[in-house]
C-alpha cells in the first residue's frame, strides 16, 4: 500500500498568490474572514468561508454557502488565479516565521492508509465539523486544505528536501502573521521519484492538524468508492482514483512547533475563591507569584485568579507508561477541571474556552478580568514526542491539546478530484 503519490496541484502563480492566499478556514470566524477579504476578489477566503459573500445572517452550513463556494472556486479558475498543473508532481513547502523556518513536502496521502492508521490521529473529531468538510469537498470537487503531517526525521528524506528547495521559489506569498510560504514544484523524475520512494518507506505520518479534513476525505472516499461499485463504468483502477487520497503537507518532526493550548473556565462550580484553592491543595502544591505563570517543564502549571497568577506543581507524578496520562493537559482535567470545576466533557461543555498560547499570557488574564472566565490554567506545550507516542499507541489526546504554529496557508495548494 503506497503512503503517499504525486498530484497535479491547482494553484496560483507567482503574480496571483499574494491575492489568493488565506488562513486555514477554521482559525478565524465569520466577521474575520469578511474583514481580511473585504476589496479582495481574489482571496481564497470566498472559497474557503464562502458565507462572506452572502447576506448577513444566512447559515453558513446551509446549501447556498455550499453553492456559493463552487462558484467563486470556478470563478478563480476561469480568471487564471488558479491554473493546474499538467504533470503530476510533488511541491516542496517552505514556513518562514522569524527566525523559525520548516521544509516539508507536500503530496496526496492515501486514504487507505489512514483508515489502515499508517497516517496516524491522535485527536477525536466533532461530526458536525467532518459533515461540513464533506460537504465542501463534494460541492467544490476538491480538496482546497491541506492536512499539516510530520514523519520522523529522516535524514535521507531531509537531504532530499533541502536538494529540492535551492534556488528561488516558484511560489512566495506572505500570509497571516506575515509568515512566508514558499513552494518548489518538483515535476524531474531524476528529483521526484527518490522523493517518492523515500516517502513511502516511511512507517507511518502523524496528523498535527487536520483531523477533520483527513476525516471527511474518508468519507468521501467511502462514498465516491460504494458509487462506483454500484455504476456499470466502474474498473479495476478504482484504487487509484484521486478520491481516495487526500492533501497534506508533511513535515519532520524536529522543525514542528507546538505552542501551549490554555484553558479558561467560565466559573468555579459554586465554590469560593477560598474554597477552591483550598481543593486545589490535595493534588497540587499552590504558590502565589508575582508576574503572569508560563510553566517551563511537565507537572507546571499557570493559574490566574482573581486577579493574581499562582504556581501549580502536581504532587503525584501520572504512571509513565501511559502515553496519555503524562499529558498535562489530562493532568489537570483529571485532577482539577473534572473532580473540583466539575466539567467531565471537555469536548461538548459551555464552561471551558480554549485559548492558543501565540494569543500570550494576557489574553488569560483579559478574560478572567472581563468576567468572561473566572479561572484560567496557562500549561506547558505537548511535546511532538508525546504526539507520535499517543498515535502510535492508537490512543487519543484530550481535546484542545495541542497549537501549532506556523500554519498551512489555504489557496496557495488544491486536490481536484477528478
Amino acid at each position: 500500500m503506497s503512503l503517499v503519490r504525486p498530484f497535479r496541484a491547482l494553484r496560483p502563480t507567482q503574480a496571483t498568490a499574494n491575492a489568493v492566499i488565506a488562513p486555514p478556514y477554521d482559525v478565524i470566524n465569520t466577521q474575520e474572514a469578511r474583514q481580511l477579504a473585504a476589496e479582495k476578489t481574489d482571496s481564497f477566503l470566498h472559497v474557503s468561508r464562502p458565507e462572506i459573500d452572502l447576506p448577513v445572517g444566512v447559515d453558513a452550513h446551509g446549501d447556498a454557502a455550499y453553492q456559493r463556494a463552487a462558484k467563486s472556486f470556478a470563478a478563480l479558475q476561469t480568471k487564471g488565479v488558479l491554473a493546474r498543473d499538467a504533470t503530476p508532481s510533488v511541491y516542496i513547502y517552505a514556513m518562514t516565521s522569524g527566525q523559525h523556518v520548516q521544509t516539508g513536502i507536500a503530496a496526496t496521502a492515501s486514504v487507505r492508509a489512514y483508515d489502515a492508521n499508517r497516517v496516524r490521529r491522535h485527536e477525536l473529531t466533532r461530526p458536525d465539523k467532518e459533515n461540513d468538510r464533506v460537504r465542501h469537498i463534494n460541492a467544490v470537487n476538491a480538496q482546497t486544505g491541506p492536512v499539516l503531517s510530520a514523519y520522523r526525521a529522516n535524514p535521507e528524506l531531509d537531504e532530499l528536501i533541502q536538494a529540492a528547495s535551492t534556488g528561488v521559489p516558484e511560489i512566495s506569498a506572505v500570509g497571516p502573521h506575515d509568515v512566508i510560504h514558499s513552494i518548489w514544484p518538483v515535476f524531474e523524475p531524476a528529483m521526484l521519484q527518490p522523493l517518492l520512494d523515500a516517502l513511502n518507506a516511511l512507517e507511518a505520518i502523524y496528523i498535527a492538524d487536520g483531523h477533520h479534513r483527513s476525516a471527511a476525505a474518508s468519507r468521501v472516499a467511502a462514498q465516491r468508492r460504494a458509487a462506483a461499485s454500484a455504476s456499470d463504468s466502474a474498473d479495476g483502477n478504482q484504487r487509484t482514483a484521486s478520491y481516495e487520497y487526500f492533501l497534506t503537507v508533511v513535515f519532520p518532526h524536529t522543525q514542528m512547533q507546538i505552542f501551549d493550548y490554555n484553558r479558561v473556565v467560565a466559573d468555579l462550580n459554586g465554590l469560593s475563591e477560598t474554597e477552591f484553592l483550598s481543593r486545589l491543595a490535595a493534588d497540587f502544591s499552590v504558590s502565589k507569584v508575582d508576574a503572569a505563570l508560563s510553566p517551563s517543564k511537565a507537572g507546571e502549571f499557570g493559574m490566574y485568579l482573581a486577579g493574581h497568577w499562582y504556581q501549580l506543581q502536581t504532587r503525584t507524578a501520572p504512571p509513565p507508561d501511559d502515553p496519555v496520562a503524562v499529558l498535562d493537559v489530562s493532568v489537570l482535567q483529571d485532577s482539577l477541571i473534572e473532580p473540583v470545576l466539575g466539567i467531565a466533557d471537555p469536548r461538548t461543555d459551555q464552561r471551558i474556552d480554549f485559548v492558543g498560547g501565540i494569543r500570550g499570557l494576557g489574553e488569560l488574564e483579559q478574560r478572567v478580568n472581563s468576567g468572561n472566565a473566572a479561572v484560567a490554567f496557562a500549561l506547558h506545550p505537548t511535546s511532538m514526542n508525546q504526539l507520535m507516542a499517543v498515535a502510535d499507541a492508537q490512543r487519543m489526546m484530550p481535546p484542545k491539546s495541542t497549537w501549532f504554529e506556523p500554519k498551512l496557508a489555504d489557496g496557495l495548494l488544491s486536490h481536484v478530484l477528478d
